[in-house]
């Protein structure tokens, strides 16, 4: 671009072909006309970098890469905000870009699509962030001296309360002329971090910010039952000589085949014993490199130097190592279905279920989650070897094997492969074949945080009776339908549109009712007000909002050229309905939403829509009256 900048003889890298493109098409977008605001070049730069991240994997998150990428995309959206955009606009960006940039990389044009809808999807979850954060540290500053930082707790309210992020707000105060107060800031931080310290204990007494110096080795790779001896006691987070039978506490082993909890897999429980001493292990944690088996003295006495059996609970291992190697093929078939930018963001793996958490943009359609869940059981089926490998973290990288980003990995590594599907660093159990898993099944996925997506799991006879439950529930729903699970789906059908079309009958019945209630004729009870017609009535207590719709409806029909005030209240339940209906022919005159908030605001409510028709809720029944009885004045003064 320096280069380019020579060759075309310009002063400056924005002065280009290709910027003056991308500049011309950020201006259009936000709507400025004068190019050569500042604001267009980093908008322009910046969809380049976004863009290109994007393409090679990178998604919008909270820590590494991802949180590089958000904060690029947000100080662009800052910027168009600035310009006077609060709408999304940095996605329709992407395709000038292509168009200048996709020739030369053909991986661009190729995931065009892709970087839009992420762009798309990361401006519409930060618009409301913006907007607010923006009108706050707008309204802070405005009342801070020249010279004086912005104060830290407010950079920390809009960072935790609002979810503004630190560095944005520090560009928009620099923009100003201001600083932050970092250090007010982090004091904020830490005073927190403190607050939320309590909540880090076992229900034996165990700290687990405390880090234990002593060594645990652990042989439950290949067994489940071993002997060690007692090389710590924990009683209330404090160091002891022995527990007594009743105390819950913590014992630390010098060799174990519990399985602390780390990598997402639950920590292991079953029994410590010897003699006449048992101690239940509910959990087992780490701590350092301690295995901290956790849990409570049931009989006897334990103490330091004694030496015990550890027999892990082997069903609930089984099948924890079932749901743990099916996150490995989950993980490999959704960066085969979604595509390669899928990371894993988190995951718990227990006897029961397993869960996982990955990087994605947008909710999974049903027939991905089929597809996803077809790739699996493919594998399941194909009864692959899954076998270890103890390497060099470098040679496993080299290798192909995924490792987690952020993740913090010694020397030397584990590295499970499933056949040819599947190669991850893990430190888990797992098992010896695919076909060991049995079967596979997805009960939910979700959204759990901006861009972060989890799907729950269950594996082999947990997964078999899931689909017995679910086909049972089935055969009854087919038996309340008088038909068969394969014809149940076509009467449900006919059921629900037989609803619907009951449901707008009663609608219909209800508003015949409201304008007739009594022997009352509402559209002759409506009066004059400087030339235009204007019906104010209340109907009887408890009518709903949709009765109250499409009565004013009716009413709008039967006067042709009016305004209706409609409303209800209910004294039980404190609330109050009112809707507002204008003929088109007078909508430039009064507005239907001008008027409704009118009342609303007089019975302790708002409300909304459109020119001809808008709905309001109110908390203050007593003052309906009132209310109604002051629409004409508020016509008439319109009107003059």
């Amino acid at each position: 671009e320096r280069l380019a900048a020579v060759m075309q003889g310009m002063h400056s890298n924005y002065d280009i072909d290709l910027f003056r493109t991308l500049i011309a098409a950020a201006a259009k977008a936000t709507g400025t006309k004068d190019l050569t605001v500042n604001s267009l070049k980093v908008i322009a730069d910046h969809i380049r970098a976004a863009a290109f991240l994007i393409v090679d994997g990178v998604l919008p998150g909270n820590e590494g890469r991802g949180y590089v990428l958000r904060r690029i995309i947000r100080r662009a959206l800052r910027h168009g905000y600035e310009l006077g955009i609060e709408t999304p606009f940095f996605h329709t960006l992407v395709a000038p870009l292509v168009a200048e940039m996709g020739a030369a990389y053909p991986e661009l044009k190729a995931g065009q699509a892709h970087v839009a809808k992420v762009l798309l999807a990361e401006e519409e979850r930060f618009a409301e962030t913006l907007s607010q954060g923006m009108r706050i540290l707008k309204e802070a500053m405005h009342g801070i001296a020249s010279g004086k930082p912005l104060p830290g707790d407010l950079v920390f309210k809009l960072y935790d309360t609002h979810g503004f992020p630190v560095d944005l707000t520090a560009d928009v105060a620099r923009a100003a002329g201001l600083e932050i107060d970092r250090e007010g800031f982090e004091a904020a931080m830490d005073a927190q971090k403190k607050q939320s310290h309590g909540a880090q204990k076992f229900n034996a007494g165990y700290d687990t910010s405390t880090q234990l110096t002593v060594k645990s080795a652990f042989t439950g790779y290949d067994q489940l039952a071993d002997s060690g001896k007692v090389i710590t006691l924990l009683r209330d987070g404090q160091n002891v000589q022995a527990l007594n039978e009743g105390d819950s506490g913590a014992v630390v082993l010098d060799r174990t085949p519990f399985y602390a909890e780390s990598g997402g897999q639950v920590g292991d429980a079953g029994m410590l014993s010897e003699a006449n001493t048992h101690f239940d292990v509910d959990d087992t944690r780490k701590s350092g490199d301690a295995h901290v088996h956790v849990g409570r003295l049931k009989a006897g006495t334990i103490k330091l130097g004694d030496s015990l059996k550890a027999q892990v609970d082997a069903a609930a291992r089984n099948a924890t190592v079932l749901n743990h190697s099916a996150t490995h093929l989950l993980h490999a078939a959704l960066r085969q279905v979604l595509g390669p930018h899928v990371t894993q963001k988190g995951s718990q793996v227990a006897p029961d279920k397993l869960r996982f958490d990955f990087s994605h943009y947008e909710a999974l359609t049903p027939e991905q989650l089929a597809a996803i869940e077809k790739l699996v059981n493919d594998q399941v089926r194909a009864n692959a070897d899954a076998h270890t490998k103890v390497m060099s973290y470098d040679d496993a990288v080299g290798a192909g094997a995924m490792a987690l980003f952020g993740e913090k990995y010694g020397d030397k590594v584990r590295v499970l492969s499933i056949g040819e599907f599947s190669t991850e660093l893990c430190g888990g159990t797992h098992v010896r074949r695919a076909g060991d898993i049995g079967l596979f099944k997805i009960t939910t996925e979700s959204g759990i945080a901006a861009g972060i997506r989890r799907i729950e799991a269950v594996t082999g006879a947990t997964a078999l009776n899931r689909i017995a439950d679910t086909e049972q529930a089935l055969d009854r729903v087919a038996a309340l339908f008088r038909g068969t699970r394969a014809d149940v789906e076509g009467k449900v059908r006919q059921a629900l549109e037989r609803t619907k079309t009951l449901e707008r009958e009663i609608q219909q019945l209800k508003a015949k009712l409201a304008s007739g209630a009594g022997g009352r004729d509402l559209a002759a009870e409506a009066t004059e007000v400087s030339g235009i017609r204007l019906l104010v009535s209340r109907l009887d207590d408890g009518t709903d909002a949709a009765t109250l719709r499409d009565t004013v409806d009716r009413m709008k029909d039967k006067l042709v050229s009016g305004v209706v005030v409609l409303a209800a209240a209910d004294a039980d339940s404190g609330k109050v309905n009112v809707a507002v209906g204008v003929t088109k022919n007078l909508t430039a005159r009064i507005r239907a939403g001008d008027l409704v908030n009118a009342v609303a605001a007089q019975v302790g409510g708002k409300g909304g829509g459109r020119p001809d028709f808008a709905q309001a809720g109110g908390s203050n029944p007593e003052g309906l009256d009132a209310a109604l009885a002051g629409v004409p004045a508020w016509v008439a003064a319109r009107i003059a």
